[in-house]
């Protein structure tokens, strides 16, 4: 009898709902299948692996003897100590009945869920990280076991990954037959680095609570049981918000394992971080630049934190005891009052990019914000030396091409805000050389280069001198030091103009040897030629005319050595700058307040401080010291002159080569879209041309 139309129908339908159902889960069956059948293969890779490695692997009665988290020490160019990383204050092995039981399950469930039902290898770990990787589409868990991590902790080798973990696996499984769970937990706890120099929980628990392990609550226990992934992204002091995401990572794990209930995790996430800082460890000697150090090396492919600060490493510096001492005393000199605004200096060898003083006025008991090189402050017109190389670069010849010193107002399209640009003092020298409105460091003449040489050649220019971890926006404003840098990348970009257009990486770290004696890191030579010398030393000859004639007179030495630099000053006074160099010394000096947005007035005597003032005193007195002694230097002969060549400006309605300054009508009517106009080769004899009104630097931005 035929079916109704009707039950047919719906009968078919339900056929199709119930393939698309099987058809799910018959492809969710075969992914899960694939994943299991890749983690079998995996252990069975490890059981192979030891037939070959066998012979040689260490037994755990030789690691057991090796000293587990040795002090690493840090000393400087001469010898002497600078601090200790992971002390033995910092690394306070505590009992088992002395951790609290929240910091132990709550380490379990982030780290190991099924740590007391595996022997030492998870194969369902492996697969679960394989699962929730590949829904994530990236690495986001691993797949090793508490007891692999502690192994890797203490057995510190320098092989090819899959070694390592056929290593770290083996003995892993041996750890598990000699020692019971609660010693091989306790023993991580006592060994895993919690970041800020904190080995160990007790250690972790002083640093962050000021509290023993034992004494540590739910929502204190969560948050050092989620540290030992990423220390540095989670520091609390640095990162508080990423610290309390990954301590409600883990009161989730600990939710999800049964430890705690809905109401406790619930009630531990509502509550403040409330940071005490503990006493019971004491500071290291210059511990800015022991923590840049630790940071450094901890970069390297072949180090990490761990070994870092738990390797029984001896890492000798480049920092020159000396040359640190004048750098305070020259910064204490000209800004000796209580409430004087911070300061800090970076100084760098051009030839090895070796950075030999890196201080501040602040103290890193008191704030361990680092104004060398964690600070982005905007540099002012010592920016301009870098649009500078960019149109040097481009042919553009600074002493043969004139433009307009006058007050300038951009708009590159009508749905664009103007951008308007001043010089400070509203002095303004009409018809200029590049060259002179260098020395006169004029605003407007720079803003009409950098749009000619194009921002995005001026980012590209600074990354490659040295400007590397700081973002750029390629914007025209960027040529009066819009956007933030560091002093150490300011004195990176002047250090590769010194050194003939050779980049240098800034390095603290010479040579690294482990416990033995063995070299695990010597000293490099890393440079790359990133301009050609030609144009580095155009650049350093109008620099160095500055220093005589221009805005950085008062830095000038008291040897007058060859020597170039250039001033720099924001808008309202709130960043000054010197940047300078000679031959064998590269150095920045920066001042400002850092924790608030204040102009630098009334400063020691100083109405409005800006970088031919007190920046350049400071530099000056540092420079005078650092190289007392020393026979003067002179700069390299470039083998690659620069070919100069004529150039496309928007600007030609304001380019005027025979028209005095005082005779200038200010009131220019706007540029025109794009104009093509040759370097004028007359303009540097002309009188008018070479008028400079005297002037510091200031940003005007948009």
């Amino acid at each position: 009898m035929p079916e109704p139309v009707g039950k047919g129908v719906a009968r078919r339908k339900r056929n199709r709902i119930q393939r698309r159902r099987t058809g799910r889960r018959s492809a969710f069956a075969t992914a899960f299948l694939v994943v299991a059948i890749t983690a079998a293969l995996m252990s069975g890779l490890l059981i192979f692996g030891a037939a070959r490695y066998f012979e040689d692997l260490p037994t755990l009665d030789a690691i057991k003897a090796r000293e587990i988290g040795a002090n690493s020490t840090v000393y400087a160019d001469n010898g002497t100590s600078l601090g200790v990383l992971a002390n033995d204050e910092n690394r306070q092995p505590i009992a088992s009945n002395e951790i609290s039981p929240w910091l132990k399950k709550g380490t379990v469930a982030i780290e190991d869920r099924r740590f007391y039902e595996h022997g030492g290898v998870d194969p369902q770990g492996i697969t679960r990280a394989l699962i929730t990787n590949l829904t994530a589409g990236r690495i986001v868990q691993g797949g090793s076991t508490l007891t692999q991590q502690l192994i890797s902790q203490i057995y510190i080798v320098k092989q090819r990954t899959l070694d390592r973990k056929i290593r770290e696996a083996l003995l892993a499984v041996q750890l598990e037959d000699r020692f019971s769970k609660d010693e091989i937990l306790t023993a991580y706890l006592n060994t895993v680095f919690y970041g800020n120099n904190a080995y160990g929980v007790e250690a972790a628990s002083q640093t962050y609570f000021a509290k023993t392990a034992k004494e540590l609550t739910l929502p204190e226990a969560a948050l050092i049981a989620g540290l030992p992934q990423l220390p540095s992204q989670y520091d609390p002091y640095e990162h508080p918000q990423a610290a309390l995401k990954r301590r409600a990572q883990v009161l989730a794990a600990m939710r999800d394992t049964g430890v705690i209930s809905v109401a406790q995790e619930r009630k531990a996430a509502d509550t403040p971080l409330r940071l005490k800082r503990g006493r019971v460890y004491g500071a290291s000697k210059e511990s800015f630049f022991v923590r840049y150090v630790a940071n450094e090396l901890a970069g390297e492919p072949d180090f990490g934190e761990a070994a870092v600060r738990a390797g029984g490493l001896t890492i000798n510096t480049t920092l020159d005891p000396i040359l640190q001492r004048q750098a305070r005393a020259a910064m204490e000199q000209v800004l000796p009052t209580a409430g004087d605004p911070d300061a800090a200096i970076v100084s760098i060898r051009p030839k090895t990019g070796e950075i030999v003083a890196m201080a501040s006025t602040r103290t890193f008991r008191t704030d361990q914000f680092d104004l060398t090189s964690q600070s982005r402050r905007q540099p002012g017109s010592t920016f301009k030396t870098i649009t500078l190389a960019t149109a040097i670069e481009q042919g553009i010849d600074p002493s043969a091409t004139t433009y307009m010193s006058a007050p300038f107002s951009w708009r590159p399209d009508e749905n664009s805000p103007t951008w308007d640009v001043a010089t400070a003092g509203d002095k303004y020298a009409g018809a200029i050389t590049l060259e002179n409105a260098t020395l006169a460091s004029d605003n407007t003449v720079y803003a009409q280069l950098a749009i000619d040489v194009g921002p995005a050649n001026i980012v590209e220019m600074a990354k490659r001198l040295g400007v590397r971890t700081s973002p750029l926006e390629p914007v025209p404003s960027l040529t009066l030091g819009a956007d933030g840098v560091s002093p150490l990348e300011m004195a990176t970009v002047y250090a590769t103009l010194a050194n003939g257009g050779v980049y240098h990486p800034p390095t603290a770290i010479k040579t690294v040897h482990d416990a033995t004696g063995q070299q695990l890191l010597g000293e490099r030579n890393r440079g790359v030629r990133v301009i050609q010398d030609g144009v580095a030393a155009e650049v350093t000859r109008i620099l160095g005319e500055n220093m005589h004639s221009g805005t950085g007179t008062g830095a000038l030495m008291s040897d007058d050595r060859p020597e170039a630099g250039k001033t720099g000053t924001t808008d309202n006074h709130t960043d000054a700058w010197f940047c300078g160099y000679t031959p064998t010394l590269a150095t920045c000096v920066w001042i400002g307040y850092p924790d608030e947005t204040k102009s630098l007035y009334n400063i020691e005597g100083v109405g409005a401080v800006s970088g031919p003032t007190l920046p350049a005193d400071i530099w000056r007195l540092f420079m005078d010291a650092a190289l007392a002694g020393t026979p003067p230097v002179n700069f390299a002969a470039p083998k690659t002159p620069v070919a100069w060549s004529g150039f496309t400006s928007q600007f030609e309605n304001r380019i005027v080569s025979t028209v005095s300054a005082p005779d200038l009508t200010l009131s220019m009517p706007p540029p025109l879209a794009t104009v093509t106009v040759q370097a004028d080769p007359a303009a540097p004899g002309d009188p008018a041309a070479t008028t400079i009104a005297p002037s510091t630097s200031a940003v005007a931005v948009p």
